[in-house]
């Protein structure tokens, strides 16, 4: 940072009432952007509405002793740009475990590990040798994909039917990033980038465990299932992610922080406040102020307001537009296009304080090291989908597992362990309503469970089951959607949220977006949020 970055920011008063730049939520994008901005010499401002920083990427307590990440609970995209850039670990981002490997359980007992470019058999009847033998090549083709593709997620997305020569060269840029992987891979990057994950993998192993394990990846966190159209698409968007965090295999780099991703965000905080940021916790926005059809401040619940050259919401999409903003300062097609957003998750999280490690069936106690993914076939996927069709949760969800405690001790009291998951599929709405069916619900997983690790039913000291809405309200998304709004073929790249702000700018002049209802989406990453700071100062002088 530059001593003219220093001195300007070191002059910023705490209080102010006037900044050049207002970051709207202290999530991990709003804080990568505030620090990349504060980086820049702009005075900075971030207001978030909870006690604490980090958006969904927090650790809290959720019994006496046991703390857990909240909703995120692993690194797999976190920009290794962003990190070097901001030297996070300069600022107390500690690692207790990287390059984390997957195991893939079946209902039968038997398991299979993925690590890198290898696929290995626990179990003969796990893994074909045709199959093994066959997944190194399929690992290995993803990888050159993601890798093409991995340059668009760390850029501003052009804009489409303009003269700019800035928006034809990114396009070109995307056009010879798939160009270059030469004629056979680029004829089956667009043979397969819409297609469903079902198909592409049926093309290409015959093993049922095998195939659901690399198919979890694609509909995890989205409203897809393995035969939905598009499929394929979040699957390569969830490998280009990894190929920016640094990855050189398939698989990628699964990591944990010591402390949880809280202390991510922490480190990210620090980060942007080392640059000259202030950042205000317990500070919500009630308004963004238009003077002029321009954003000029916004309002505190406080009655506080505070104006600046630039607001920068890292809200989502529907809350900052209908809810900040208000419908009075946007076209009717454009509100339209924001309240058609598909924007109700189809993930909840549980969380399990347990007395002693939980011990699975055809895993070794090594394996809880990394994740461990509860998705025996592509078929298992496919039913686990179909209830959330008729807004009913999932007789026998897909799991993802982490028993954080394994890395990390201080997570929980000597001798005892968390056991963290993701449950795929758990719909917003269901006809029965949450609060009839949150307890059921929640025994079903712990009987799953201990029919893969038994005896752990027992060890259960306490429960927690964060289903879409309570992730609604106790991290104020919209529809409780860890991606803002779907991840789907027609609300990415160029119209991601919609046409009309999909480059971080809004309609209305001074209101920027840095979230992950942005391109390039949600997950742990920063790349939002980084591409939003360039967006914000290349106009606040």
């Amino acid at each position: 940072m530059s001593s003219t970055t220093t001195a300007r920011n070191a002059a910023v008063p705490a209080g102010r009432s006037h900044y050049d730049c207002v970051v709207i939520g202290g999530g991990h994008n709003g804080l990568v952007c505030a620090a990349y901005l504060a980086r820049k010499g702009r005075s900075v401002c971030v207001l978030e509405a909870a006690g604490e920083v980090g958006g969904a990427a927090v650790t809290r307590e959720f019994a006496p002793g046991f703390s857990v990440s909240a909703c995120a609970h692993l690194l797999h995209s976190m920009s290794a740009q962003v990190c070097r850039e901001l030297q996070l670990e300069r600022h107390g981002l500690q690692w207790a475990a990287t390059r984390m490997p997957t195991a893939a359980l079946s209902e039968e007992g038997t398991a299979l590990t993925l690590t890198g470019d290898t696929a290995r058999a626990l179990h003969e009847s796990a893994c074909s040798a045709t199959d093994a033998a066959a997944y190194p090549a399929y690992a290995a083709r993803l990888v050159r994909f993601a890798r093409a593709l991995s340059p668009v997620l760390e850029s501003v997305p052009p804009r489409l039917g303009t003269d700019s020569w800035q928006d034809r060269r990114a396009l070109l840029r995307l056009g010879w990033q798939i160009r270059r992987l030469g004629r056979s891979d680029m004829r089956e990057l667009l043979r397969i980038g819409g297609m469903s994950v079902y198909d592409l993998l049926k093309d290409n192993f015959t093993s049922p465990l095998l195939q659901g394990a690399l198919a979890f990846d694609a509909v995890l966190g989205t409203n897809l299932g393995p035969r939905s159209p598009g499929s394929v698409f979040t699957l390569l968007y969830r490998l280009a992610t990894v190929a920016g965090a640094g990855a050189d295999q398939y698989g990628g780099v699964l990591s944990q922080p010591v402390g949880g991703l809280g202390r991510l965000s922490q480190a990210l905080a620090g980060a942007a406040e080392a640059a000259g940021a202030q950042v205000r916790k317990s500070a919500p926005v009630e308004r963004i102020l238009v003077r002029h059809d321009r954003a000029v401040g916004v309002t505190l619940s406080s009655g506080e307001d505070i104006e600046a050259e630039a607001i920068i919401s890292n809200v989502d999409p529907k809350s900052t537009f209908l809810r900040l903003l208000g419908i009075e300062h946007l076209d009717a097609g454009f509100v339209r296009r924001i309240a058609h957003l598909r924007t109700q998750g189809l993930a909840a999280k549980l969380h399990l304080a347990l007395d002693e490690l939980p011990k699975f069936r055809g895993l070794p106690p090594e394996a809880l090291s990394g994740r461990v993914l509860l998705a025996p076939s592509l078929d298992y996927l496919e039913r686990a989908y179909n209830h959330s069709k008729y807004r009913e949760v999932s007789a026998s969800p897909a799991l993802e597992i982490t028993v954080p405690t394994v890395n990390d001790p201080g997570l929980a009291p000597q001798g005892c362990h968390v056991l963290s998951a993701v449950v795929q599929y758990a719909p917003y709405t269901l006809d029965k309503g949450w609060e009839g069916e949150r307890r059921v619900f929640t025994e079903r997983l712990i009987d799953l469970l201990d029919s893969c690790a038994p005896g752990l039913r027992r060890s259960v000291r306490a429960a927690q089951l964060l289903a879409p809405p309570d992730l609604e309200r106790e991290f104020r998304i919209t529809g409780g959607h860890w991606h803002h709004t779907d991840l789907a073929l027609d609300q990415s790249f160029m119209v991601r949220p919609v046409p009309g702000a999909a480059q971080y700018r809004t309609p209305l002049e001074g209101l920027y977006l840095c979230g992950a209802g942005c391109h390039p989406g949600g997950g742990v990453m920063g790349a939002a949020g980084r591409n939003a700071a360039q967006q914000v100062l290349a106009r606040v002088a």
